[in-house]
């Protein structure tokens, strides 16, 4: 029985995200012997643990949208652009009103960066649902364009402002947790509960792992499809107001540059196929996690930065392979193999009376 169990955790979707994660993390002690301890300072939470929840944040929650996008069949190279364009509209709205530091402004500055953002994933939606547009082309548009239209909006100019009830988002706490880890642990909470305790996460899984079978049991793939972009841009924008918030500007060339490349590989990380179907949402916040500590063990060893993306992309691919089963297979099957050539051969038996 306990081989079973041993076997089964070893084929678990979770469990080797899990292990790459916590040898990150031996990694960091060893170099850095404090590196787990979490103290209370000024009030708050403070540690190298704190920080890698922190600012990994916004990658979970982009990761969380592009797992619903996967898992229907599609892809959403989008987000990394409409993170600018929320972050934009925000600091703009707030450094033009009369009254930056109010909660009012405050609010209404995320609403319309929240309402733009729905904008945008719902043109996604149709262009992918309703138009036909392969999703990688349909998404691409907004990824170039949108980054144009984030840059228009800050009129190529860093936006800085100064407002406590903003900057509470991406850089302040609440019951001395940061609350962008509240934020994001709320909205990963919230998808579970819709994908995993309603028929929506089961019809997500019908219409990317076999859209076809999908439609012909009454399934509206159309509208899923077009709900999950809009998820999607949904959590980006948030994202991108934890970015912006978090160094109190607005960045439209920089916020979020790249980050639709880390959210997939958080997803791919996470167990998730990206030939759609089955989803993990757990996985997909290892996923992140694990991306966010990579990035810090990268400043904490002490590796070049001209070499950072290269041993980034190392390990990345070393944990695909590690987790994927058919490399698992062939590896076994290599030893196996080897074992058996190095065994020595049997002595050769002799016949009586010769």
């Amino acid at each position: 029985m306990s081989s079973i169990t041993g076997y089964r955790v070893l084929r678990h979707r979770l469990f080797w995200p899990a292990v790459v994660l916590a040898a990150l993390l031996v990694a960091n002690v060893v170099f850095t012997p404090d590196f787990l301890a979490v103290r209370i300072k000024d009030g708050h939470l403070y540690g190298s643990l704190v920080d890698i929840l922190n600012f990994g944040a916004p990658l979970v929650l982009v990761a969380l949208g592009m797992t619903l996008v996967i898992a229907t069949g599609g892809i959403d190279l989008s987000v990394g652009s409409t993170v600018a364009i929320a972050g934009a509209l925000a600091c703009l709205h707030i450094s033009g009103s009369p009254d930056p530091g109010g909660v009012a402004t405050v609010l209404t500055a995320v609403a319309l960066a929240l309402g733009v953002a729905l904008v945008l994933g719902a043109a996604n939606g149709l262009l992918v649902a309703r138009i036909g547009v392969q999703p990688i082309v349909a998404t691409l548009i907004l990824m170039v364009a949108g980054r144009g239209v984030a840059q228009l909006i800050t009129d190529g100019q860093i936006i800085t402002i100064t407002s406590a009830p903003y900057k509470l988002i991406g850089g302040g706490y609440l019951f001395t947790v940061p609350f962008a880890v509240l934020l994001a642990g709320a909205v990963v909470l919230l998808t579970a509960a819709l994908t995993r305790y309603t028929a929506l996460g089961l019809l997500l899984e019908s219409v990317g792992g076999n859209p076809v079978a999908s439609r012909l049991v009454g399934i509206r793939a159309g509208g899923l499809i077009a709900l999950v972009y809009v998820v999607s841009a949904l959590c980006a924008a948030l994202a991108g107001l934890m970015i912006s918030s978090n160094v109190s500007s607005a960045d439209g060339n920089n916020a979020g540059l790249w980050i639709e490349l880390d959210a997939i590989l958080a997803v791919v990380i996470g167990g998730t196929s990206l030939n759609g179907g089955r989803f993990s949402l757990g996985g997909t916040v290892l996923g992140a996690l694990v991306i966010q500590t990579l990035s810090t063990t990268v400043y904490t060893i002490g590796i070049p930065p001209e070499t950072t993306l290269v041993f980034k992309a190392v390990v990345v691919i070393t944990v695909c392979l590690v987790q994927s089963p058919v490399f698992r297979a062939k590896a076994a099957r290599r030893r196996s193999r080897a074992r058996r050539e190095a065994r020595p051969a049997a002595p050769e038996k002799l016949e009586v009376g010769a």
